[in-house]
């Protein structure tokens, strides 16, 4: 059995379940490195991130650099003699840092690979439609994503799943592949499995505001898909135009409902009121939107919304 050194790298709430994970199976982990302290908020305080809240929490040896390629990084990094390093959730290494421990650097990383290599796997495979996805441990090397895999595991996406509950399923699914890699690694009983591509991978390209607006011609279910896929961050929008007034709307849930049996169906974007529901129109169907938040008010349930708001009635979304 090999002796294990570990250097953790990561910086969101999705890497603390991992760290906590090791710490838990009294794995020897002699350094953490994290994202510097960044000011946030209103009174823009610097804030640490959430991986650096728990490694400080037990004590751990904490790493804050802003050049992974500075000597002076490089030789702390060194001084830790680590010879595994494990990366969930953070920036892209140098060689130099990669290379460096013995038994190599390894990502988990929140898909079945080579499907969705990038910066969104979680929301790109609802947003598409999919019905499993999975969490990958590989072999970090000069590219993103393409290292050669360690172990695999799947679960299915449920037709309700929004971005928040796959998130927290693939979190912990994620931290226990994580320890059963490593105990793989310490056991010398790895075999890792080049990346097979066949056809054209799915790719999890970086959210900003084009692809994260809401397109109402699509396919009901594909807007819908669109919504949980973004839901809670960062979120599905669309132009709401009321009373030659236009505003953004975030849409936060909603649910899919079919047309009625009619002769004409309505343009993509009508607006349709109900009691507990804004109804929009997509190409086939409409999407009942039942949590909205405007510019300067809170996120409420729609029933909420429309006791003190009037939608007029040429109100649309674009």
């Amino acid at each position: 059995m090999r002796d294990i050194r570990i250097i953790f790298m990561g910086t969101p709430d999705f890497a603390v379940a991992t760290l906590e994970a090791l710490i838990a199976h009294q794995m020897n982990v002699v350094g953490v490195i994290t994202a510097p302290d960044r000011p946030a908020g209103r009174g823009q305080q610097l804030r640490q991130s959430a991986v650096k809240q728990y490694a400080t929490a037990q004590d751990l040896y904490v790493m804050q650099p802003t050049n992974l390629k500075d000597p002076d990084f490089i030789k702390e990094l060194e001084g830790r003699e680590a010879n595994l390093q494990i990366v969930v959730a953070f920036r892209m290494l140098p060689e130099v840092v990669w290379k460096m421990p013995a038994y190599g650097t390894f990502n988990l990383h929140a898909s079945l690979l080579p499907q969705y290599r990038g910066a969104a796997p979680i929301n790109w495979a609802i947003i598409n439609g999919d019905t499993e996805t999975g969490v990958t441990t590989f072999f970090i090397d000069e590219k993103i994503d393409t290292g050669a895999i360690i172990k695999q595991r799947k679960t299915p996406i449920h037709p309700s799943d929004t971005v928040g509950d796959l998130h927290d399923r693939l979190m912990h699914i994620g931290s226990t592949l994580v320890i059963d890699t490593v105990n793989a690694i310490a056991e010398d009983t790895v075999t890792a499995t080049v990346q097979a591509l066949e056809g054209k991978p799915k790719t999890a390209y970086k959210l900003n505001p084009e692809n994260t607006k809401i397109n109402w011609s699509q396919p009901v279910q594909a807007v819908y898909n669109h919504i949980r896929g973004l839901s809670p961050y960062p979120v599905a929008y669309s132009i709401l135009v009321n009373n030659d007034k236009e505003e953004r709307a975030k849409v936060y849930n909603a649910f899919a409902k079919a047309y009625e049996e009619q002769t004409n169906t309505p343009e993509p974007g009508t607006i349709q009121v109900e009691k507990e529901s804004i109804n929009v129109a997509t190409q086939d169907g409409w999407i009942c939107i039942t949590e909205i938040q405007l510019p300067g008010k809170r996120k409420m349930e729609v029933k909420s919304l429309l006791n003190g708001y009037t939608l007029s009635e040429n109100a649309k979304m674009r």
